[in-house]
């Protein structure tokens, strides 16, 4: 089979691979559709080992797993299960099963993996498409613990946005525990951003949007903003202000990256408000007693999603009729993997996906 391995650099190959076997919990997945994400470009531009070892992994060589040898990129995977191994009870999955996976795999018995948030593993969670093969190929092996059926009211391409970046909103708005009688600010239009905008509008809540990209300023138009504001021109905090009355919002979400917009997230709050951050980069640089305490502001911390959280996330999508698939402006075939990454690098269009 083939799959793209991210070698660093800017550069990619598509390789050819043993078509995988199942064995015991285990399926192999035809792939559907596998969505390109942010944190790819990690991957894309450095080293992968160097960019691994950033991120805390630590022992792999001990848990049978070398970081030198090429990995099949695409954590956003969604497909069709092909084969099942031995162990499988045909009630809970079967052959011709339309399923998501789960990106994250973990010992599954500490108390995190039990509760579904196999992310925060206590002996380490392993990342498909990074640590372990993932979608970006014509097959994909998972434990049966990462298999999550995708309701029929979605797409194979709106599966693998739930897989990530719409589940990533999703869980962020149940931390800052959401409702109609809230307004959010979001911070960063990309595919996060649309996704957290686009649900939470669904949830009735009125939502403001910021970015320094006019193109994703207007776009973001159609996913549910309210109001979307082009921080290159103004200043996001005083316009936010502006909108309600002087008070900030209740909440706000970071999904830009970066110091500034971290701050901005935090500072356009009314008192007692919470601030969702769910982009990788940049710190938290505010006044701990003016910025936090002083106005009794919450801040969270929001690392994806849990397994069921996924599950909830693409029922919500589908009972709300929520129209996931038009995040993806880019949809590419596999062969076409070094083209599609060079336009995504770019960073100035939509979410891509590859279709199979």
């Amino acid at each position: 089979m083939r799959g793209v391995v991210f070698k660093g650099d800017r550069k990619i190959d598509i390789m050819d691979f043993a078509d995988p076997t199942p064995g015991p919990e285990e399926a192999v997945i035809e792939m559907k559709a596998s969505g390109m994400c942010g944190s790819d470009l990690h991957f894309y531009r450095h080293k992968p080992a160097e960019v691994i070892r950033s991120l805390g992994f630590k022992d792999l060589a001990s848990r049978g797993i070398d970081e030198n040898a090429p990995i099949i990129g695409g954590h956003e995977p969604c497909g069709v299960i092909a084969a099942v191994g031995d162990g499988v009870d045909p009630r809970m999955f079967k052959v011709g099963d339309r399923v998501m996976v789960f990106h994250y795999d973990g010992c599954k018995h500490c108390d995190h993996c039990r509760t579904g948030w196999t992310q925060m593993c206590d002996h380490g969670a392993l990342i498909h498409g990074v640590i372990t093969h993932g979608g970006h190929a014509d097959y994909m092996k998972v434990p049966l613990s990462c298999l999550i059926h995708l309701p029929d009211e979605l797409s194979f391409a709106g599966g693998a946005a739930v897989s990530c970046g719409s589940g990533t909103a999703y869980g962020a708005l149940l931390r800052l525990d959401i409702s109609a009688r809230d307004i959010l600010a979001v911070f960063g239009l990309g595919p996060v951003g649309l996704s957290a905008a686009q649900l939470a509008a669904a949830m009735g809540v009125k939502v403001i949007g910021v970015d320094i990209s006019a193109d994703r300023v207007n776009r973001s138009k159609e996913f549910g903003v309210a109001h979307a504001i082009d921080g290159s021109k103004v200043d996001p905090v005083e316009e936010i202000l502006k909108l309600t009355g002087g008070k900030g919002v209740t909440c706000s979400m970071d999904c830009a990256g970066g110091e500034v917009a971290k701050q901005q997230a935090v500072r356009c709050t009314r008192p007692w408000g919470k601030i969702a951050l769910v982009a990788v980069g940049g710190n938290l640089n505010v006044d701990a007693m003016k910025d936090l305490i002083g106005k009794q502001r919450t801040v969270i911390g929001s690392y994806t999603f849990s397994k069921v959280g996924m599950k909830e996330c693409a029922h919500f999508i589908a009972n709300h009729g929520v129209e996931v698939d038009r995040l993806f402006t880019d949809h590419w075939r596999l062969d076409q993997a070094e083209d599609a990454y060079r336009a995504f690098d770019a960073q100035s269009g939509g979410k891509g996906v590859f279709l199979f």
